[in-house]
């Protein structure tokens, strides 16, 4: 086992987590357990999150087998996706906060992200819309010879929408450089998927493209990462798509407001028992990484979303001029 690549994938997902449960907070209002005032003061997040908590393993383990100039798309439950790319904690802070500051300067909010200076294209709060995304975005890539790929997030809901059948179809047809990852929590939104998806399900729908896939334990990190390394390698190598089917479990409620009490108690149990952290924090000390090394990885992260925290909530508000900035002129067809 590399404990140094192990060591990275584990900061990674802490990282994550520790943004998760900040911005959980954040939109519930205030608590003095983040460094937040504990009055009754508004939530500082207006709306809700579509956290990805229990979920990091997949978006470390195939993050850090891309390179900065490769591409990624994400969906509305994108935080994970982002930090693993390499997005700015604080940027996406403040983005959440609505500040002026944030990535897209306060307009965008959680669902829609990006940064192209890492080949993060955006969060999409459509299900399944990063699917053509992607594809596209890959086209372009082989059009234009460049040596990238783009990694596509989607969920296992996004499997029963038109753009996954087109998305997969493109792509195989003029092999296209783009590794698709369902991220398979098994429950769309309120429903389990189960109950809405005939057939037997992700795995299954991207062999019948004939698209190279593999079926892997979501909640490891060194799986869902070795999978990963292998399937981009073989896209850089011998060109086309390549699909990952990552079984993994949402923790948390649909958004960050909601309790998810239409789950069985038991299941979120077991599930909970199962967490990616904690079998990576094991792993780590297993291999030998001293505690005092894990405790500082820790200490690290808790302290960037501290700071992520307390510069979004000093962050200027958009002015209202700001409102007409960034949008599209449709009759000129040009951005003002």
């Amino acid at each position: 086992m590399d404990t140094q690549k192990l060591a990275d994938l584990y900061r990674s997902m802490f990282r994550i987590r520790e943004f998760e449960n900040a911005a959980e907070i954040a939109s519930q209002g205030g608590v003095a357990a983040w460094g937040l005032a504990a009055s009754a003061k508004p939530a500082l997040v207006r709306g809700p999150l579509h956290l990805s908590t229990g979920q990091e393993a997949v978006a470390a383990g195939v993050c850090h087998a891309l390179t900065k100039e490769d591409m990624l798309t994400s969906t509305h439950r994108g935080h994970g996706h982002t930090l693993a790319k390499g997005a700015d904690a604080t940027k996406m802070m403040c983005e959440l906060f609505g500040r002026a500051t944030g990535y897209n300067k306060g307009k965008g909010g959680s669902m829609h992200i990006a940064d192209f200076s890492v080949g993060m294209l955006g969060a999409n709060g459509v299900v399944a819309a990063g699917i053509p995304i992607a594809t596209g975005a890959a086209h372009a890539l082989k059009i234009q010879k460049k040596p990238y790929l783009v990694a596509c997030f989607f969920g296992d809901g996004a499997t029963n929408r038109g753009p996954f059948l087109e998305g997969l179809n493109w792509a195989q047809v003029y092999s296209l450089p783009v590794l698709f990852i369902c991220e398979d929590n098994r429950i769309s939104a309120t429903t389990p998927t189960k109950s809405m998806s005939a057939g037997e399900g992700a795995f299954a729908r991207a062999q019948s493209f004939g698209i190279p896939a593999v079926q892997v334990d979501g909640n490891d990190v060194l799986a869902v990462h070795e999978a990963a390394a292998k399937m981009t390698a073989e896209i850089r190598t011998k060109g086309g798509p390549r699909f990952i089917h990552a079984v993994t479990y949402r923790f948390k409620g649909h958004v960050s407001v909601d309790p998810g009490t239409y789950r069985d108690p038991k299941e979120v149990e077991a599930a909970i028992k199962n967490d990616p952290l904690i079998a990576t924090r094991k792993k780590l000390i297993a291999a030998g990484l001293p505690l005092s090394q894990v405790e500082a990885i820790e200490a690290e992260a808790q302290k960037e979303i501290a700071t992520a925290l307390a510069v979004a909530e000093a962050a200027p508000w958009p002015v209202v001029a700001d409102a007409y900035e960034d949008i599209m002129n449709t009759s000129a067809g040009v951005w003002v």
